[in-house]
């Protein structure tokens, strides 16, 4: 019975202080999500990280694994939380910690990774106070996008060799991403499609088959498309499209120029296919 008593002592504790600190927030909304670590060292750092005065409380449960939040609706969201909270070294199933941000974890606060990112260098720390220039994203992400552009005109040139040497030049931009510095949409992209990117990019360097490389171009260039659209380009983005790759089922690419130059067939049907999406 003492037992039962203390738990519901503990809950009242707990559902005041959420009450008191709503009267505090404006605007006050709640979500609850779920945050990788181990221990009572850990639910300090990532309340820590992911309070904010007067905007954000977090409430983690080391038990749980699960956090919830509460925060002004109108100045922040959970994104921005997640993401001081992975900057400090703590994954969630949205926002991978950097690498150098996990490894100065003390030992007890090494938790199990669960989805681990690309590479060591490809997320870096930054701090989360620091005001963020406007277009970030567009200088971090151009290395990959031009390298991509110079892939697709090897293809064009139906060149496999230099499409190789291209697609490994591309490999290591894309490990050179440093995740932290994105803005939160084009994170949230780069988060879903990076694996996928380095995954192709890597076959088309590993091979010389023109063929073998056309077909991954094809995943590959659905993967730029979605970083492009949620970046912020200085010039426009042709998204291009025949209808005769693929066995007939069609493929697109993307293109610096609105003039059609197939990389699926080159000389062979060098403008087969047509503009379907100019991205701004």
């Amino acid at each position: 019975m003492y037992r039962s008593i203390s738990k519901i002592l503990v809950a009242m504790v707990v559902l005041l202080s959420f009450t008191a600190c709503e009267a505090q927030i404006k605007d006050a909304k709640t979500a609850t999500v779920k945050i990788y670590g181990n221990c009572d060292m850990c639910k300090e750092t990532i309340e820590k990280a992911g309070n904010s005065k007067k905007l954000a409380k977090v409430d983690w449960n080391t038990d749980t694994k699960m956090a919830t939040f509460t925060y002004d609706a109108q100045k922040t969201n959970p994104d921005e939380i997640l993401k001081r909270i992975a900057l400090a070294g703590y994954d969630s199933d949205k926002f991978l910690a950097p690498d150098e941000a996990y490894s100065k974890l003390p030992e007890c606060c090494q938790y199990k990774r669960e989805v681990k990112p690309v590479t060591a260098t490809a997320q870096q720390p930054v701090n989360p106070e620091t005001p963020k220039p406007q277009m970030q994203e567009k200088n971090e992400l151009q290395p990959v996008f031009e390298r991509y552009f110079s892939l697709k005109d090897a293809l064009v040139k139906t060149d496999g060799n230099n499409a190789s040497e291209r697609a490994k030049e591309l490999v290591k931009a894309i490990g050179a991403v440093k995740m932290g510095q994105l803005e939160t949409d084009t994170h949230m992209v780069w988060m879903k499609v990076m694996a996928s990117l380095k995954e192709h990019a890597e076959h088309i360097a590993d091979t010389k088959d023109i063929q073998h490389q056309r077909d991954h171009f094809m995943d590959l260039s659905q993967n730029i498309h979605d970083l492009v659209k949620a970046s912020k380009l200085q010039a426009p983005v042709y998204y291009q499209f025949c209808p005769m790759a693929n066995n007939g089922k069609g493929a697109h690419w993307l293109s610096k120029e609105n003039a059609i130059k197939n990389p699926y067939y080159g000389a062979k049907m060098m403008t087969c296919g047509k503009t379907v999406e100019t991205i701004r």
